[in-house]
Formats: structure tokens, sequence, C-alpha cells
């Protein structure tokens, strides 16, 4: 399908990676992963045909289609939900268009005998079989399907793509990307912007589907269920082993463990190889067999250890004065955006000293109540700070407040002061920015080194309570561990949004569960609620549905209630009539069609033709919706 030979990209006078070699087959579901500014994304870019390389070969199969999630997006404005979504199908918008323009000439023109006329019913013809063959009758219910996978709902598909935020405009960018029937997919970190039931969503999707994937991911649970290979860049090389990302790090050991062995074991050939030359040369007698000797060591294809790339960041969160007892008290707090209540009526003690994560599904106010706290979004109700109080805080999104046109040092001066304006160098090169690498402007940075120069920003200026939403996003498994361990050094009190295990494990000792506008208490860390919740992964506790633990009690309870039953029954017929329906409007659609093809005069001398035509039309698209709506509640009522 694809093939990469000794390809080779430099940058700024060095090798980002060199002479690399893979081959993508269908059914391949490759993680690429590797620590921020090892290239992951830049060889993406490089498969896409989006930036050129130095040196090597990429070869494709003929018509292979390539789609790329890319992390910057740029939709034009005045477009809806669906409209934006629609244009994944440029070729049959092109035939609708196509189909309109002939439908025009049929009616206007009275040329009824000409050969021009007759060949327009051809072209006809012609466009709705092609319309037929790329998915013309499926595309909208292929599209509602997937936005509704992805999280969205129907009231939002009329709603203005600019009206979405940057993680729900990635979605949009998602689905496109997903329906348009690409034989690879290139993912760069598609679950950052992604609530739970969506990312279990495209795990299936991506499971099932047939062509190639190479994905970027720091979402270690993400890989483990999606992939099937794994791709490590570090230090310029790759390597290659066909295992999930967690099977992968235990065979790279075990390749390492056995290549040190090997080494070791070659190395006392080559001494012991060494000093017999040493001895013989000594001795006239011997030089022939020295010379031997030399050619034959000379001959040894020396064993090379992999190196392991272990240049990660340092992290010390610097402490202002000491605060008050109690940080922050939050009484009767609410918050609503338009008619959508998010956060009724709640109540909250932040006390010194103590490491607090906020945990729940999407949309449920963690980020919400967060920027609450530090003043960022108006509320009603009280929140009242404590005495000496000076709060650091790191948005979901903070990387997107970098200036792209500046430095990464110009960056860092601009925010510092007096005081810390001499330390922006040390600060850079804790966080891994050194020599050069501080004149890169932001923009072409990746991901996770602009994330990395926002958490360098917070240490310009001292504090004593650290809130922090979602800041593991984009950054890579080694920098992620070092960040928990400053927090965990951390002696000042910490606030966190995350829905990431790992991370909170160890990390907390209060844990707020945010749902339906509430908030309920944990006094634990992470493993202590999901241990009161009966459940045994962050991730069930995000669900929207029941947790299949949960569902399977309820349903044993719920079982034979005959109220249950009797929604279970009607919602099974309701399906039934809703399929009837379908089929017939399907069924007539087509009848018209030939009717259009096969006796183009009689069928358009009908006034009321095209106006029953499109009514058809309208008609199968209100029942398709009906039948997926009826479908969802039936599931539902079905696990309760």
């Amino acid at each position: 399908m694809l093939n990469i030979y000794n390809l080779s990209v430099a940058f700024q006078g060095s090798f980002l990676f060199e002479g690399i070699t893979f081959q993508l087959s269908g059914g391949d579901r490759v993680g690429l992963v590797g620590k921020n500014g090892a290239g992951k994304s830049t060889l993406l870019k490089i498969i896409s045909g989006d930036q050129e390389y130095d040196g090597g070969q990429i070869a494709t199969d003929k018509e292979i289609s390539i789609g790329f999630l890319r992390q910057d997006i740029d939709f034009v404005k005045g477009r809806n939900v669906l409209e934006e979504s629609y244009q994944a199908f440029g070729q049959i918008k092109a035939l609708e268009q196509q189909l309109d323009e002939i439908n025009h000439q049929l009616v206007t023109r009275t040329d009824y005998e000409s050969e021009a006329y007759s060949e327009l019913i051809e072209n006809l013809s012609d466009a709705q079989h092609l319309y037929e063959i790329h998915g013309g009758y499926n595309y909208q219910g292929d599209t509602e399907r997937i936005l509704l996978g992805l999280g969205f709902k129907r009231s939002d598909f009329d709603k203005q793509t600019d009206t979405f935020s940057g993680g729900w405009r990635m979605r949009i960018e998602l689905a496109k990307l997903l329906l348009q029937n690409h034989d690879i997919l290139l993912l760069d970190e598609p679950t950052n912007h992604l609530d739970i039931e969506s990312i279990l969503w495209l795990e299936e999707f991506l499971k099932a589907f047939t062509g190639a994937v190479v994905l970027v991911s720091h979402d270690r649970m993400f890989l483990d269920q999606v992939t099937n290979r794994t791709i490590e860049i570090s230090l310029g090389r790759i390597y290659d082993i066909p295992k999930s990302y967690s099977k992968y790090l235990t065979a790279r050991n075990e390749l390492r463990t056995q290549q040190l062995a090997a080494q070791k074991n070659q190395q006392k050939q080559i001494d012991q190889t060494a000093k017999l030359i040493e001895k013989f040369r000594a001795k006239a007698s011997k030089a022939t067999m020295a010379q031997s000797l030399i050619k034959k060591l000379d001959k040894i294809d020396r064993i090379e250890v992999d190196e392991d790339d272990n240049s990660v960041m340092t992290l010390r969160f610097p402490l202002s004065k000491t605060p008050g007892k109690v940080v922050s008290v939050v009484e009767g707090a609410s918050k609503s955006y338009g008619a959508h209540n998010v956060l009724n009526a709640i109540d909250l003690r932040i006390d010194r000293d103590s490491k607090t994560a906020f945990v729940g599904q999407n949309g449920q106010g963690k980020s919400t109540l967060a920027k609450m706290i530090v003043g960022e979004v108006d509320y009603q109700g009280s929140i009242t700070m404590g005495h000496n109080v000076e709060i650091g805080y790191f948005a979901q999104n903070q990387a997107e407040y970098l200036d792209g046109n500046k430095t990464v040092e110009e960056t860092m001066l601009d925010a510092a002061d007096e005081r810390t304006r001499p330390r922006v160098r040390d600060i850079l090169g804790a966080f891994l920015f050194r020599g050069e690498e501080v004149d890169k402007y932001v923009r072409v940075l990746s991901g996770g080194e602009r994330n990395r120069l926002a958490l360098a920003k917070l240490l310009l200026q001292p504090f004593n309570v650290l809130v922090m939403d979602e800041p593991t996003n984009h950054l890579d498994i080694k920098s992620k561990n070092v960040l928990k361990e400053a927090l965990l050094n951390f002696e000042g009190t910490l606030i966190v949004v995350s829905h990431d295990r790992d991370f909170l494990q160890g990390l907390t000792n209060v844990v707020y569960e945010f749902k339906d506008g509430a908030l309920r208490q944990y006094l634990g860390d992470i493993d202590y609620f999901l241990e009161q919740r009966n459940i045994a992964h962050l991730r069930d506790a995000e669900r929207r549905t029941v947790p299949a633990k949960m569902a399977k009690q309820k349903k044993s309870s719920s079982e034979n209630d005959p109220e249950r039953q009797k929604e279970i029954k009607s919602l099974q017929s309701h399906l039934s009539k809703l399929e009837v329906k379908i089929n017939k409007a399907e069924k007539d659609i087509k009848e018209l069609d030939q009717a259009l093809v096969l006796n183009y005069e009689e069928t358009t001398a009908n006034a009321g033709f095209y106006k029953d035509y499109e009514q058809t039309k309208a008609r199968l698209t209100s029942l398709m919706g009906q039948w997926e709506e009826a479908s969802l509640a039936l599931e539902t009522v079905s696990r309760i």
C-alpha cells in the first residue's frame, strides 16, 4: 500500500531522523510514539504530502487515498455543522449540482426532438448512476451517524461552526475525515478533545477500519486498544515491532537486554583476539598469524545496542508566601450557558496544601468550575478566596494563547519580570529548549513542545495555588511522569482537571465527581474513588451510558418489570413500522428516478412530479432520523 525507504529529514543543520524504512499495509494500525519533538507529526506531514523531505523515497500503490487529521484547521464562516461535514463529499455535491442543472434545462427547454435534448437525458442517467455508486443516497445518514458517534446532538447540526470551541471544531474535522473512505488515515492526537464516549466510539471505528491507520497519541490506553503495531522514533532512528504499545515496551526491553548480552560476549572475544595479536606481534615466527587475526578482527560486524533517549525536562514549581488555612470557599455557585445549566448551586471548600482532582464526563462543568475559581468566567453565587492566595493557572488550551510569530525565548522574555528575566535561559533548558532551539518560532513547534513552553511560563511567577486543566494533553509519556513528580513535590495547593487515571494515581487526596450539575466528594485518591464507585477504570465513570456491571445489576432487578417490557415492545414495534416506511420511501424514489430516465416527457408533463419527488426525499430523511432516535431509545431502555 505504502513504502518508505531510507527517508531522511534535516532541521537546522542536523537530522531529525535519518535512513528510516518501513511499509504500511491494509489492516495495519500503527501507534507512532516518541518524545515531544522527535518528529512524529513531521513524519505524518511527509506521508500526507504536506511537507518535503531531504532524502529517500516514498512509494504508494495507484489511486491510494490518504487522509490527514491536522492540528490546525480553518473553517469557512457561515456554514453550520452539517454543511461543513458535507464538504467531505466533494464529488457527490458536484454531482448534485450537475443533476440540478440538467433537471433545470429539461424543464425549461422545449426542443424535445433535438439531439442535444436526447444527450441531456443520457447525461442525466449517467449522473444518477454515478450519484448512486458514490453513495449519494446514503451520505446524509452516514454523516449524522458519525457526528452522533463523536458526541454531537441533533440540535447541534444547524448551529454555525464558529459558535463551537476549537475542540468541537476538531471533532467536525475528524468526522469529515472518517466520511471520506480513505485507504490510509493519519491521525495526530485524535483523542485530545474527545470525551470518553467519543473515544470509545472512535476505538471501535478504527478497529473495524480495513485500511491502514497511523496515529500519534500519548493516551496509553487508547494505543493499547486500537493499535497492533508500534513504531517509535528515538534519536533519529525507528524501532518497529508488531505489537500494541504496552507489549512493545516489554519487547523493546527484552531486545535491549539481548543486545547488551550479545555485545558483552562479542567484546570479550574482541579483547581476547586483541591480546593474541599483541602477543604474536612480538614474535617473528607468529607474524603471519597476527596478520590473520587482524584481518579477522576487522571483519567482525560490531553489535550496536539501541540507545535510549532519556532526555526529559526538569520541573519544580516555585512557591510564594504561605496562604491562609482555607484557600477557597464556593457557596451556592451556578453557571449556565444559555438554556444549558452546567452547575447548579454547588458548595465546595479547598483547604491549604490539599491536592484535589476534578473528574467526570465532558460537559459536566469541571473546566467551568476551574475557570470560575481563577476568575476567568462570570457566575451566580459566591466564591471567596482566602488570605494571601496567589494562583497559577494552566488552561486546557493554554498553548493556543502563544504567539506563533514569536520565538521561544521572546515568548518567555515577554512574560518575565525584572526578577525572573535572568533565569529565562535556565528555565528553558530545564524544559529541553537548549541551544538553537530557543530561536525556534512558536508556530513550528509540535503540540507537546508548545505545552512544554506554556508550562515553562508558569515558572516565571511564584504562586501557592496551582489550577491545571488537562495539563497532560500533547505531553509525551516521559514528560507526563516528570510533571506528575513535580506536582507531588509541589508544597502548595493543587486543583487538577484530568481523565488520565495513570496521571492522577497517588497524586491527589480529594476527588470531586461532577455529574448532572452537582458534585460528590471522595476523601482519597483516584483509586479510592474507583473503589467506592465499584468500577475498574476511570473511563467507566465518564461513560454517558450505565457501566456494564451496574447495568447488569439493574437489569436483573428490572427485567421482569411489566412497564419496562411494555416500553421495549412498543419501541420494537415502532422500529419495525419505520423500517417498512423507509423501504417504501426508498422504493418510491427509485421508481421516480427510473420513470424520469425511461419516459422523461410524460413524467415531466405532470406538474406535480418534482414536488412529489422532493417531498418523498424529505420524507425519507425524516424517517431515517426517527429510526436513529428510536434505535437509541431502545438501546437505552434495554440496558436499564
